[in-house]
């Protein structure tokens, strides 16, 4: 059995592997946002599981985070290298923030990361729109960043841990300017097939990006494959599959799948909490559900990508083919507000509005809804108690690099019990087995899969129930760091030790 990872024990193998090299971790979001509030000036810690993933590395190393300032108080508590200690209280790493205009945020953030390559990445039918000067906004903040990286590092080695399709044009950069720079990206959404990438404009650019990289971890085989075959035909590079690589200008990129996870053990525990069995006792007063046996939920951010006009279809479905559950069944689907400046959000939160009143203004009978859509944000404690409180979980992505809602329904069922609806078409799906596997686009196998959760035997839930959380206990996202980290430590010490053979 393979020993179990702690926040301990990957710290101590961070400290431990990396000594004396700093370690530098790059992103888009910040760990820590500061905002004027009444009257002076908080500190907040998003609720993010990219930071939650990152953090430990920060801390261990006693590194420095780059990231883009957002808050509307960052500029007023970094000292005059843009930098503030973090956690506020106890400091165990540096924020480094970089500024960017509304124009920048604008091109880079909102058009062509996520109207470019998030519905690219995520093969959603919603079209791609590519301009070109948003791709030169793209291209202008990658050189910021990477310009800050520079700074940080002053001409030394570092290692630099850069994360997900914000800031691709960061590596080749970085590498042009300081070879001593170790280079690690992690891609946290999917990696479209060679066909679909195509269609994208500077996609020979965007690859030529990434190989600047050492090291580039994908979420499942597949996703590392497609960038293996993208780099085999698009641009000018010889690739290597029996050995994941890349070579290309005499320099070598290293091709893996990490798939990323949570802190099991925290969700479990936290699940477990008399927070929690409060809140479920307010949530069954909230939404009136006297049984909580037949009642399913949904839970996360406002997508496209998520499949849920499919889902609430679906629930229409369950009650047209099952009129037994009539007075009884009820699904709770609560959502986050995401991008809502783009318009493709407005009009899908607009369209589930329209299907939630449909189905309510057909089913509903006196005091029982059957289907509640919650645009509102919620405390943690808060939605750990609605996935306690479910027979059933839906996550029916239409596509997802990994899905962590999915491994956060898992751990949250302490009492063992709960059944897990997933699409096949989620990265998660490779380790889930006990879950209702559905394909996304059909409404009728989703439907169907409710019905199922709801008859499911006890025992055979808890049986599915107990695989998966064996599965995500054992393979937590300290497993994961600990795993981009020994591969990355590896890779230093063969360009130490024989620098002529990474060379293309």
């Amino acid at each position: 059995m393979a020993p179990f990872w702690s926040r301990e024990r990957l710290q101590a193998l961070i400290q431990q592997g990396l000594g004396d090299l700093p370690l530098l971790v790059v992103s888009n979001r910040e760990p820590w946002i500061h905002r004027h509030s009444n009257g002076g000036i908080s500190a907040e810690r998003p609720a993010s599981g990219l930071v939650s993933a990152l953090e430990p590395f920060a801390e261990a190393s006693g590194g420095t985070w780059i990231a883009h300032g957002s808050g509307d108080a960052d500029r007023c508590s970094v000292d005059a290298c843009d930098g503030v200690a973090v956690p506020p209280g106890q400091p165990r790493y540096r924020l480094r923030r970089v500024w960017l205009s509304e124009a920048e945020q604008e091109g880079y953030y909102t058009h062509l990361a996520n109207r470019a390559l998030w519905p690219l990445c995520h093969v959603a039918f919603v079209p791609p729109h590519f301009e070109e000067a948003h791709w030169r906004m793209y291209r202008q903040v990658n050189a910021r960043f990477a310009d800050a990286v520079l700074q940080e590092a002053a001409g030394e080695a570092a290692l630099v841990f850069l994360q997900d399709y914000h800031l691709a044009l960061v590596p080749r950069l970085l590498r042009q300017a300081n070879p001593k720079l170790l280079l690690v990206q992690f891609w946290h959404v999917p990696w479209p097939n060679r066909e679909l990438l195509r269609t994208f404009p500077q996609a020979d650019a965007l690859i030529h990006g990434l190989l600047g990289n050492d090291l580039i971890g994908f979420q499942i085989p597949a996703h590392a494959r497609n960038f293996l075959d993208a780099a085999d035909r698009l641009v000018e590079a010889r690739v290597d599959p029996d050995d994941d690589q890349v070579h290309q200008n005499g320099h070598r990129t290293h091709v893996g799948a990490y798939p990323i996870s949570i802190d099991f053990q925290q969700w479990s525990t936290v699940a477990a909490s008399d927070a929690v069995t409060a809140a479920m006792q307010s949530w069954q007063e909230q939404i009136g559900v006297h049984d909580p046996a037949l009642l399913g939920v949904g839970m996360e951010r406002l997508d496209y990508t998520k499949g849920l006009t499919q889902r609430l279809l679906a629930v229409e479905r369950l009650l047209e083919r099952h009129p037994e559950w009539h007075g009884r069944f009820c699904f709770v689907q609560l959502l986050a507000t995401s991008r809502t400046e783009i318009a493709e959000y407005r009009q899908l939160r607009q369209e589930l509005e329209q299907i939630t009143a449909r189905v309510n203004d057909r089913w509903a009978d006196g005091g029982w809804c059957p289907l509640q859509l919650r645009v509102e944000q919620r405390e943690l404690e808060e939605r750990l108690a609605l996935q306690r409180l479910g027979r059933f979980c839906v996550v029916s992505s239409l596509h997802d690099g990994m899905n962590l809602v999915a491994k956060e329904f898992v751990a949250a069922r302490c009492d063992g019990d709960g059944v897990l609806i997933l699409s096949r078409f989620a990265g998660c799906a490779l380790e889930l087995g006990g879950a209702l596997q559905v394909h996304p686009y059909c409404v009728e196998q989703i439907a169907e899969a409710m019905a199922r959760a709801l008859s499911l035997d006890p025992a055979d839930r808890r049986l599915r129930m107990a695989q998966m959380r064996r599965q995500v206990a054992d393979h937590n996202v300290f497993r994961w760091g600990a795993s981009i980290l020994a591969d990355s430590l590896r890779l230093r010490d063969q360009m130490q030790l024989h620098p002529a053979s990474l060379q293309g």
